[in-house]
């Protein structure tokens, strides 16, 4: 009896986390998919290195499934309960802790942290971009940015040391 509600609530927890994986996946797919159109490719391999972690993560959740499966059904058991049951519990917190340190990996502060968030990433390919070279006195009343006269949209940023750095956004309207 009592069984039967742990196996019932073990497979509502699977369902759960089953849930709040596939909605990671597909938000990580229509972030990579904006960063790809976009032609930001520091951006682009933090995150699929990202899902790299996250579909290593499900598939040793699926194969440790499975073993305990497995396990669980055989006549002499691999890992004896009794014993070393902790064993079936700390995997899982393992797996998550893997999880944490591969996130912390990818996002540990850096040197150009501020700079990346910020900046849109130009584009290598070519003559494909144009380059406005003269002065504007600053923005028009009108925008909250300096448009040059090709159409190219600059962001005028106070710097740390007091002076003001320039962004060109490669054409792109915000």
């Amino acid at each position: 009896d009592i069984l039967d509600v742990v196996a019932i609530l073990t497979l509502v927890t699977t369902f759960i986390d089953v849930v709040f994986y596939w909605w990671i996946f597909d938000a990580l797919n229509g972030t990579m998919t904006y960063l790809e159109s976009m032609n930001q490719n520091r951006k682009l391999k933090r995150y699929l290195r990202l899902r790299l972690f996250l579909l290593l993560s499900v598939l040793f959740a699926v194969v440790w499934s499975v073993f305990g499966i497995v396990d669980s059904y055989n006549d002499t058991r691999i890992i004896n309960e009794e014993v070393n049951g902790w064993v079936l519990n700390a995997v899982w917190e393992f797996n998550y802790l893997l999880v944490l340190i591969g996130l912390s990996y990818l996002w540990a502060p850096e040197a150009g942290a501020k700079e990346y968030a910020y900046v849109m990433e130009l584009s290598a390919i070519g003559d494909d971009l144009e380059f406005d070279t003269s002065m504007v006195d600053g923005p028009d009343s009108d925008d909250e940015c300096g448009v040059s006269s090709s159409g190219e949209f600059s962001e005028i940023r106070p710097s740390d040391d007091g002076d003001f750095d320039f962004a060109v956004d490669n054409g792109v309207k915000a």
